[in-house]
């Protein structure tokens, strides 16, 4: 029986490329959306052409109750889940030295998809998981839980508790269960060109010159992190692995 992965977040970007790739290595997946419907659909389309069944499932990660129906309806489908990977996010851009453009319920609306939402998704699979006694969570965090410079203060401060979260589960869930994370650096396309704006070919320039290896990621780069962690990584767990080209590793 082909194993099953539910992947939040994944009609487009880092999400979409997980499943793919897990797709092409036999995998049944779950594509998640909030808002991405047509996205999600193409995204499942190429899923099966390599011979995956696919549910496609919208629902908003932040609520409680849609993250349970996210389970129960791949459980019925196929009766197990292999993987999680919390992908979902969210972010407002806001410049870092503009205090004022962030207020509670920015911080709040945040912290719902990108921390509790990962950790309602966890509560939700983890008894599934567990079945097999190798289950694997991955969540999908960010250089800016390490360096602090993201899309706003707001967004880096949630990825940092992702990050601790991340460690928290492994303790909480072992030895069934491994949960690790990733740490993307910039990631080319749709979200950060509409953050830059028409500044985007020249942030990559610059960002991409100031990596060791001269290039900044793509989806998919990130995605074959992701797949590393959930088939291979069979004794990695509670682990943080920064996927940036050596951004900000350059000494001299």
């Amino acid at each position: 029986m082909k194993k099953v992965a539910l992947i939040t977040g994944s009609a487009t970007g880092v999400g979409a490329a997980t499943a793919i790739q897990l797709a092409e290595k036999g995998w049944n997946v779950v594509i998640n959306y909030s808002k991405s419907k047509e996205e999600a659909e193409r995204t499942a389309v190429l899923c099966q052409s390599v011979g995956a069944e696919v549910l496609l499932i919208k629902a908003n990660v932040a609520d409680n109750e849609a993250c349970r129906e996210l389970v129960r309806q791949t459980i019925n489908k196929w009766g197990r889940i292999d993987a999680l990977v919390n992908n979902a996010g969210k972010t407002k851009f806001c410049n870092y030295d503009n205090l004022d453009g962030l207020n509670k319920e920015d911080f709040l609306d945040i912290y719902e998809v990108n921390v509790i939402g990962a950790y309602q998704m966890t509560r939700a699979a983890a008894p599934y998981l567990k079945q097999n006694g190798d289950g694997v969570i991955v969540n999908t965090s960010s250089i800016s839980a390490i360096t602090g410079i993201g899309s706003s203060i707001a967004y880096a401060a949630s990825k940092g508790a992702l990050s601790t979260m991340t460690k928290s589960l492994s303790h909480a869930l072992a030895p069934a269960i491994r949960v690790n994370g990733v740490c993307p650096g910039f990631i080319q396309g749709r979200w950060t060109k509409n953050f830059l704006g028409e500044a985007y070919e020249t942030a990559l320039a610059q960002i991409e010159k100031g990596t060791l290896l001269g290039r900044t990621a793509l989806p998919e780069d990130i995605a074959e992190t992701i797949i590393y962690l959930i088939v291979h990584a069979r004794l990695v767990t509670g682990e943080l692995i920064t996927v940036d080209g050596g951004t900000g590793k350059m000494t001299f």
